[in-house]
């Protein structure tokens, strides 16, 4: 069996190892979304991953609803990505772009007023995070049948920006109770029409999406990332291993480089599970690389790729704290303690403050 440090391939990226950043909103972006240069340290600083998925970036303003998050719609957004990049890879590191819409998680105030849109009209449970601090969700409005090409035109918009920031490839946010994951479960998914009812119905947007992505970077550069196995902001679904076995053979065929998915334990540190987990169906269901994401260490890592489960382990926020994480994996050096009270703040307190190991 693999180790942890040894080299993968993902689609069109070769990986000097098996110890992937996971997507980490941590909001030091612009009011206006656009990528700082404080940002560039950051991400340079991890480049030792062997692949860094970068934080959710919106794909257009309607769909992002998060304090200081960053965007790929607009050419300010791009050009300040492009020193980001540029760091990462001249730290000889590798970089993909998260492709993100929260769908019925945006708050109105991000939109002038408007509501937000979703698969149904819902309303999620909870606060939004907003700039004028935590406010409860509104009812989404569904979206129409006849915005969907819009939508999915906004994801290829932002994969095209995503190849002149520089990025690598792109991964499609669709877990995590944001849109596509609204349109895929079926407690948030009330339509009677094409993209409503029945799991293949369910997943034609998922599908849809990674497609018309996969058309413009090339499908062994485009990766999606799912969370299968419990209620996240939510959403949630009756059947999740009939579900996503159908989503996983849908994006095998499609043949993406990768597929990331988020499964905490029922006793997870960080958010738990109703269920065990989906990936052994979602394994047998999807042919490329699988990696596993949610409450490892380096331990608990070998251990699953030993077991044949996964291919590759994402580690979220263990490289909050530990910018060279995979040589402390490797030395079995301590690792560091991050600060949530700093996760979402601005300025590099909590953020490029943490040191490597002596």
């Amino acid at each position: 069996m693999p180790s942890l440090l040894d080299p993968i391939r993902l689609g069109a990226i070769e990986a000097p190892n098996r110890i992937l950043m996971a997507p980490l909103t941590r909001g030091r972006s612009s009011r206006d979304h656009v990528p700082t240069p404080l940002m560039a340290e950051y991400y340079a600083q991890r480049a030792t991953a062997g692949l860094i998925i970068s934080e959710a970036t919106g794909i257009s303003q309607h769909g992002l609803g998060w304090p200081y998050a960053p965007g790929l719609w607009s050419e300010p957004q791009v050009r300040a990505w492009q020193p980001v990049t540029t760091r990462v890879h001249q730290a000889g590191g590798r970089i993909i772009a998260q492709l993100w819409h929260m769908g019925r998680i945006v708050h109105p105030s991000f939109l002038d007023g408007a509501a937000p849109v979703s698969s149904s009209a819902t309303t999620a449970p909870g606060q939004a995070h907003t700039y004028q601090g935590k406010q409860p969700y509104v009812q989404a409005r569904a979206l129409l049948q006849d915005e969907i090409p819009g939508l999915i035109e906004e994801y290829r918009h932002a994969a095209r920006n995503a190849l002149e920031a520089g990025f690598d490839g792109v991964q499609i946010h669709a877990a995590n109770g944001y849109l596509i994951d609204q349109f895929l479960r079926d407690n948030a998914n009330l339509r009677a029409d094409a993209y409503g009812g029945p799991v293949a119905n369910r997943v034609r947007l998922l599908r849809e999406v990674t497609q018309a992505v996969a058309d413009v970077v090339g499908a062994d550069r485009t990766a999606v990332r799912l969370s299968p196995n419990g209620d996240t902001q939510g959403v949630n679904d009756s059947d999740p291993e009939t579900l996503f076995s159908a989503a996983a053979a849908a994006l095998s065929e499609i043949g993406v480089a990768f597929l990331e998915l988020r499964e905490p334990g029922r006793q997870g540190t960080f958010g738990r599970a109703d269920r065990d987990p989906v990936a052994p169906a979602i394994r047998r269901a999807f042919a490329g690389p699988l990696v596993l994401n949610s409450d490892y260490d380096g331990a608990k890592g070998q251990a699953t790729l030993d077991s044949g489960i996964a291919d590759a382990i994402a580690f979220g926020r263990t490289f909050i704290a530990n910018p060279d994480l995979p040589r402390r994996i490797a030395e079995n050096l301590p690792l560091a303690k991050d600060v949530p009270a700093t996760w979402y703040s601005q300025g590099s307190e909590g953020y490029t403050d943490y040191p490597a190991a002596a």
